[in-house]
C-alpha cells in the first residue's frame, strides 16, 4: 500500500533538491503532491518530472496533481502530527494491508475493537466500525483519525462509525 509517508520518502530520495514535499489525498483515487525546491519555487519542468515520477513509481490507480507548496494553506490540507513508532513503521511498509491497519489500531486502543465494514471501490472509501464498551473521548477519536490518515493508502479515504 502506498501511504503518504512512503510516497513522500520515495519522492525525497529521487529529488533531494526538493526542500518541501507533502502529499494529501481526499480519496476518489486522487492525490496532490505539494512541493518546493531550494529556491522556494516549483518550475514547470519540476512539475512535469514529479507527475511523471508519480505515474511511473507511485500508485498506478491514483491520479496525481502537482502544486506549489504554499497551496497547502489555501486548500486547507490537514497538518501532520508526530506519530507513534508502530504507525510510522506500518506507514513506511510496502506490505501493509487493510487488515494490518485494523490490527495496529486494535493493538493501540484496548477499549474496543475496529472492524472493516465495507469498501466502496468506486469512491475509494473504506468504511470501518469501532465497537467499545464505553464511549471514546474526542481525543481518542482524533488519534484514530490521525493514525488512519497516515496508514490508509493514497487515493483512498475512510469513514469510521463508533458504536
Amino acid at each position: 500500500m502506498g501511504t503518504r509517508l512512503l510516497s513522500e520518502s520515495l519522492i525525497k530520495s529521487r529529488y533531494p533538491h526538493l526542500r518541501y514535499v507533502r502529499i494529501h489525498t481526499g480519496g476518489s483515487h486522487k492525490a496532490t503532491i505539494y512541493a518546493w525546491n531550494e529556491q522556494l519555487q516549483l518550475p514547470e519542468e519540476e512539475i512535469y518530472e514529479l507527475k511523471k515520477f508519480a505515474s511511473d513509481h507511485l500508485l498506478p490507480y491514483v491520479c496525481f496533481q502537482v502544486k506549489a507548496y504554499p497551496m497547502i494553506r489555501q486548500e486547507q490540507v490537514p497538518p501532520v502530527y508526530e506519530l507513534p513508532e508502530p504507525i510510522t513503521q506500518a506507514a513506511m511498509s510496502r506490505g501493509l494491508t487493510l487488515y494490518g491497519i485494523v490490527n495496529i489500531i486494535n493493538d493501540m486502543f484496548v477499549n474496543g475493537e475496529m472492524t472493516i465494514h465495507k469498501y466502496d471501490s468506486f469512491r475509494g472509501v473504506i468504511h470501518l466500525k469501532v465497537q467499545t464498551a464505553t464511549a471514546l473521548t474526542d481525543i481518542e477519536k482524533e488519534l484514530i483519525r490521525q493514525y488512519l490518515y497516515e496508514m490508509v493508502p493514497l487515493g483512498s479515504c475512510f469513514e469510521v462509525a463508533y458504536c
